[in-house]
């Protein structure tokens, strides 16, 4: 299985770290926050129900600008042969 090597940037970083601590952010952008952290500086990828998650967000017009950039950040770092 091919291994997807991408990390999560600094400035994704950070913003996910903001949205981890913002009490009015969904349940959905903190799960990819979450997410987008756990793949920086590590060897760690996207599993598929957040890759599912993440083209949901971003084929969806009801999410904020940060939340999908969250989610395009998380579905980079999917396996590439998903």
């Amino acid at each position: 299985m091919s291994k997807n090597t991408k990390q999560t940037s600094t400035r994704i970083g950070k913003l996910a770290a903001e949205t981890l601590q913002d009490s009015r952010a969904s349940q959905v952008a903190k799960s990819l926050a979450a997410s987008a952290l756990s793949q920086r500086g590590g060897d760690k990828q996207t599993g598929a129900k957040m890759e599912d998650v993440a083209a949901r967000v971003l084929a969806s017009d009801h999410y904020a600008d940060g939340t999908k950039e969250l989610a395009a950040s998380v579905l980079s770092q999917a396996n590439k042969q998903r």
